[in-house]
């Protein structure tokens, strides 16, 4: 009776666990689209700059930059190029936010950008979305860790001999 609510236990955590995936994903692909449409407000002047005098090439006016005889503007280089390398990444992110429900699963699992992962898990809020992908979300989860944790104890079991019964065990080993 007791493995029958730890299984339930188990079951019912893994659906609560399971129904937060896609609600975190989609936090994240806000985080991300927001850090990049501040990105692009703070490049809009230089892109203008950019547009007008190098055929509208962010980086050879950076380069431009770094090369001028004015000490002010060589070291505004190093700030607009940061500008434009965080621009370009965060559309490279954003871009991998957009793709299917897998690619973006794997990309937060493997590639995600530390500091927004950060940021999306201290500002997420935990919520039951009753949508399809996180109804999925849950159900394989609430499996998935229900089966590990039975096949876990079982093999605790089994190595420590309990639930074995040693009139079977003399029987086949006579």
């Amino acid at each position: 009776m007791f493995r029958s609510y730890l299984r339930l236990g188990l079951f019912a955590l893994g659906l609560l666990l399971g129904v937060q995936v896609p609600g975190f994903i989609d936090d994240y692909a806000k985080r991300v689209e927001a850090h990049q449409l501040e990105s692009e407000r703070a490049l809009t002047g230089f892109r203008q700059t950019a547009k007008r005098f190098f055929k509208d090439d962010l980086d050879a006016l950076v380069a431009h930059y770094r090369v001028s005889d004015d000490s002010v503007m060589r070291s505004d280089a190093q700030s607009v190029g940061r500008l434009v390398e965080r621009g370009h990444f965060l559309d490279a992110e954003l871009r991998a936010m957009q793709g299917p429900w897998y690619a973006q699963v794997w990309h937060l699992t493997i590639a995600a950008d530390s500091e927004l992962l950060e940021e999306t898990y201290a500002a997420y809020r935990y919520q039951v979305l009753l949508v399809p992908e996180a109804i999925a979300w849950g159900i394989v989860c609430a499996l998935l860790l229900a089966w590990l944790v039975e096949l876990l104890l079982l093999a605790i079991a089994w190595v420590f001999g309990a639930g074995q019964d040693t009139r079977t065990q003399t029987r086949h080993w006579r």
